[in-house]
């Protein structure tokens, strides 16, 4: 699978996790500082990571920031993105059954290597529930981005 990675700053796993991807098989795509030449502030860094996503360029993306708050809501600007803000691999779990995010925002502070591989296990084992309480949710919030 080709995933989007998106970092500001070479701190904390920014750099693990184009390894932890690629150990797994996945192609990532490098954005912010990351890729060369590139914007490395968060909103551009995480707004072309998930531009990736929603223009079929990647199907998933993994956005970082200091605390991950900030990657999270520039990629979830993008209509078609819903970014997840995981701390551990129960809500990175979480996030992909229950509200099929197809962008895992991360901390660069408090991510260790070791949640990290355990949140991308998580993450890559989850599929979308097919519950329909759950489906309708996903749809409605594609319903509120169309205003």
């Amino acid at each position: 699978m080709r995933i989007a990675v998106a970092a500001d700053e070479l701190t904390g796993v920014a750099e693990l996790v184009p390894e932890a991807l690629r150990a797994r098989g996945h192609e990532p795509l490098a954005h912010g500082v990351l890729a060369p030449g590139e914007r490395s502030d968060w909103a551009w860094a995480s707004e072309s990571a998930a531009r990736d996503v929603v223009e079929g360029r990647a199907q998933q993306a993994i956005v970082c920031c200091w605390t991950g708050t900030g990657a999270s809501i520039a990629a979830n600007k993008v209509r078609g993105i819903r970014a997840a803000l995981c701390c551990d691999a129960e809500t990175a779990a979480g996030a992909r059954r229950w509200n099929d995010a197809n962008v895992l925002a991360l901390s660069l502070r408090t991510t260790s290597a070791a949640q990290l591989e355990e949140i991308l296990d998580a993450w890559f084992a989850a599929g979308r529930s097919d519950e329909a309480d759950d489906v309708a949710n996903v749809a409605h919030v594609g319903d509120i981005e169309q205003g």
